[in-house]
């Protein structure tokens, strides 16, 4: 087609087709019917619980700066930052020392006791 010639304009079966939304005579997109079977509105609290739902309702902003002070708390309480080490990856090195646990403990171990 070019650019002058100009299309012919849809009739009210085609303009009504699956594959268009529905179109009001002035050329707007109407609404379709409501479902009664459908609730109007989510109750979004007893979907995802209050805590979940406010952490929801943060701006990404508010989120990362939410995230940094869980990340401090984590740390303080002795948490690492250093990754869990992959025993199943061609570049472990069983012989490679390891970082101490956070507790300065010798990791965990078999406790025998006599008499059982």
């Amino acid at each position: 087609m070019r650019a002058t010639e100009q299309r012919p304009e849809p009739s009210a079966e085609e303009s009504q087709s699956p594959l268009r939304p529905p179109t009001a005579s002035d050329g707007r997109t109407t609404a379709p019917p409501p479902d009664e079977n459908r609730p109007s509105e989510v109750d979004w609290e007893a979907l995802v619980g209050p805590e979940w739902l406010e952490w929801y309702s943060l701006t990404p902003q508010e989120r990362w700066a939410e995230s940094e002070k869980l990340w401090q708390v984590y740390l303080y309480l002795g948490g690492s930052l250093d990754p869990e080490p992959d025993t199943q990856s061609p570049f472990f090195d069983p012989h490679e020392p390891v970082a101490m646990p956070a507790d300065g403990g010798a990791s965990l171990h078999c406790v025998r006791r006599s008499g059982v």
